[in-house]
């Protein structure tokens, strides 16, 4: 995965794979402010081109690098980081639950 740089982009809501210039993947996501704040990924899209290359995991892995700088849990809906997350619990603490069901609520709405 050398060569590709991560780039957040809050106002967008986009955590950006970044690969000679171009935008190669990405994990889309929102903060939640209530009941706390948190970082919910909603979902994540690798170029295909890009694909089988540790893009999606390395994206996975700044979100909760993120999350752990700003003192905030990761909620992931998102299927690709849920599966991540399980698979490296040491780097993706698993988020209170009433913030799981406030940010399911909110993607309903």
């Amino acid at each position: 995965m050398s060569g590709v740089e991560i780039r957040d982009d809050r106002t967008a809501g986009r955590l950006d794979a970044v690969a000679g210039g171009e935008v190669v993947g990405h994990i889309e996501y929102f903060v939640l402010d209530s009941p706390a704040r948190a970082l919910v990924p909603v979902h994540t899209l690798v170029e295909p081109a890009h694909e089988g290359k540790g893009i999606a995991g390395a994206l996975a892995r700044e979100l909760y690098a993120l999350a752990g700088r700003e003192a905030v849990p990761v909620v992931p809906l998102c299927p690709y980081v849920a599966a991540w997350a399980e698979r490296h619990p040491d780097e993706a603490p698993a988020a209170d639950p009433a913030l799981a069901a406030a940010a399911k609520e909110r993607v309903r709405r």
